[in-house]
C-alpha cells in the first residue's frame, strides 16, 4: 500500500518541488485519512484545510502496470465526493492568497465549477487537470487559465483523436477556441505540446527507461504549478515540469516516485 490519488500527488510533487502549498481537500475519519495527514505535514504542506467526513471512507485505489509500465486504475472515491462548495467557502483565506490555484477531476464537478467561478471572480490563475477524463461543461473552459489533458483527454474535451503532431495542434486548437487562456497537451514519451495565442510548439520528451507512469502526469502539473509561480517563462516551466515526470517514471508507485527540487535540477543540467 502507498498514498496516493491525483490531489495529494500533485500536492506533494508541489512542496517537494519547491513550492508552497496548501491542500484543500476530503478524507476519512478512519486509519488511511489520518496517515494521509501526517503524511502531508511531513512533506510541509499547509494541512488547515483538509476536511474529515466522519460518514464516508478515504479514497483508495487499486492499481496495475503492465509490463510496458503503462498503468490501469480503479477508484472508490469515498470522501473525496464529498468535498463541496461549502468546503471551499471555508477555505477562502488559501484562494485568497493563492498564486496559483492547481485542480483536478477526483472531486464533484460541482466543486469543481465552483472553484472556477471563483478564480475569475478573484482573477487567480486556475490551471485545470482534466484527470479522469470526462465530459467538460463550456462554463468551466471559458475564461480558464491553463488547461492541461493528455491525449485522452484531449480527444474528449475537443472531440478530436490524437494520433499525431497535426492532429495534437487541432485539439489544442479547438479546446483553445472554447475561451481557454492556455492549452498544454501532454503526449507521453512524444512530449508535449504548447498551444496559445502567441505560439504552437512541440516540446520533446526525454528518453528515460519507465518502469511505472502511475503519478507522472500527476508530478508533471505539481511541477508546472510551481515554476509558473515563481514567474518562469512557459517553455522553461514545461522542461522543468518534463524532467520532474521523468524522473517519476523510472521508480515505482504513486508519492514514492516524486521527485525533489535538487534531482530535477540536477537532471536538468546534465540533459
Amino acid at each position: 500500500m502507498n498514498p496516493g490519488g491525483k490531489g495529494a500527488n500533485q500536492a506533494v510533487a508541489a512542496s517537494r518541488l519547491g513550492g508552497d502549498v496548501t491542500f484543500i481537500c476530503k478524507i476519512g475519519n478512519d486509519l488511511f485519512g489520518q496517515q494521509a495527514h501526517l503524511l502531508f505535514e511531513k512533506e510541509n504542506i499547509d494541512t488547515s484545510y483538509i476536511f474529515s467526513d466522519p460518514e464516508h471512507a478515504s479514497g483508495v485505489a487499486l492499481i496495475v502496470v503492465d509490463d510496458e509500465a503503462e498503468n490501469c486504475i480503479t477508484v472508490a472515491s469515498g470522501a473525496n465526493a464529498y468535498l463541496t462548495p461549502e468546503d471551499i467557502r471555508s477555505a477562502g483565506k488559501a484562494v485568497e492568497e493563492a498564486g496559483i490555484i492547481l485542480i483536478q477531476l477526483e472531486i464533484p464537478l460541482e466543486t469543481v465549477l465552483y472553484v472556477a467561478e471563483l478564480a475569475l471572480q478573484k482573477e487567480k490563475k486556475l490551471i485545470l487537470n482534466p484527470a479522469p477524463a470526462q465530459q467538460l461543461p463550456s462554463s468551466l473552459m471559458n475564461g480558464l487559465y491553463l488547461i492541461t489533458p493528455n491525449e485522452t483527454e484531449a480527444e474528449m474535451i475537443s472531440g478530436i483523436r490524437i494520433t499525431d503532431q497535426d492532429s495534437a495542434l487541432r485539439a489544442a486548437s479547438v479546446i483553445s477556441g472554447m475561451g481557454v487562456q492556455h492549452v498544454i497537451i501532454t503526449l507521453g514519451d512524444q512530449g508535449a505540446l504548447l498551444y496559445d495565442q502567441a505560439r504552437a510548439l512541440f516540446l520533446p520528451a526525454l528518453n528515460v527507461q519507465a518502469v511505472d507512469t502511475t503519478a507522472a502526469g500527476d508530478v508533471f502539473n505539481g511541477a508546472l504549478a510551481v515554476a509558473l509561480s515563481k514567474g518562469e517563462k512557459w517553455i522553461d516551466a514545461i522542461e522543468f515540469a518534463c524532467h520532474a515526470s521523468a524522473i517519476s517514471v523510472t521508480r515505482l508507485g504513486a508519492q514514492s516516485s516524486i521527485p525533489y527540487e535538487q534531482e530535477v535540477l540536477s537532471f536538468l543540467s546534465h540533459s
